[in-house]
């Protein structure tokens, strides 16, 4: 199987080693941007199948940037990696088309999990913003996923848990995975049917004969 290409973009040089050596044993990196129109004149020319640009880059930043990307027919999937925290840009950003919503300081698994994620074209949002996110966008018929998607085998084995009254630290456990990866998976969920809470994500995944 070929390797999937990615396409950095970030205003810092430096930033660009670090994402290079985390992601060249399973990504080619086919090139490096500094701001945002560049990142549009090199996705158009390298059709990458994946994008990681930070947010606050020169040109266009890199919510601006997606759109621009959309009108310019690059259908690459698109992972922010970034420092801001707010919900706010995360809603903006999803909305306008990204993946990934991931905050710079968090693990490097994150980061990973949101390619992944991406390629399969799921959201992954940071689980330090996804609660108000995901609750956010389950109630706005504009949000960019559409709601009733089935659940990967994966939110099956959490929604097991769940059922079951275990706590998100129990599941991670259980699971040998994080506490903030369990959210991330239940909160996906929430936002993937449309629904606000523990207890409804449970009857929900009952009456669609989710559970065994």
């Amino acid at each position: 199987m070929s390797r999937k290409r990615v396409l950095l973009a970030d205003d810092h040089a430096m930033f660009h080693e670090g994402l290079a050596n985390l992601l060249s044993p399973t990504y080619d990196i086919v090139g490096r941007v500094l701001d945002g129109r560049a990142l549009v004149e090199a996705a158009s020319e390298l059709a990458p199948d994946l994008i990681v640009a930070d947010i606050s880059m020169p040109e266009l930043n890199g919510i601006e940037a997606i759109r621009a990307l959309k009108d310019a027919g690059v259908d690459a999937k698109v992972v922010l990696l970034t420092m801001h925290e707010d919900p706010e840009y995360a809603i903006e950003a999803l909305s306008a088309g990204a993946l990934g919503y991931v905050v710079k300081h968090s693990a490097s698994s994150e980061l990973l999990s949101a390619l992944e994620e991406a390629l399969s074209g799921r959201m992954y949002v940071t689980p330090r913003v996804a609660k108000e996110v995901f609750a956010r966008l389950s109630g706005d018929q504009k949000a960019p996923q559409a709601v009733n998607r089935e659940p990967t085998p994966r939110q099956r084995e959490v929604l097991q848990f769940l059922a079951k009254g275990c706590s998100a630290k129990e599941i991670a456990r259980l699971l040998g995975v994080s506490q903030r990866t369990v959210e991330h998976h239940k909160y996906n969920m929430m936002a993937q049917m449309g629904i606000k809470t523990t207890a409804e994500l449970i009857q929900y995944a009952v009456k669609r004969g989710l559970l065994d």
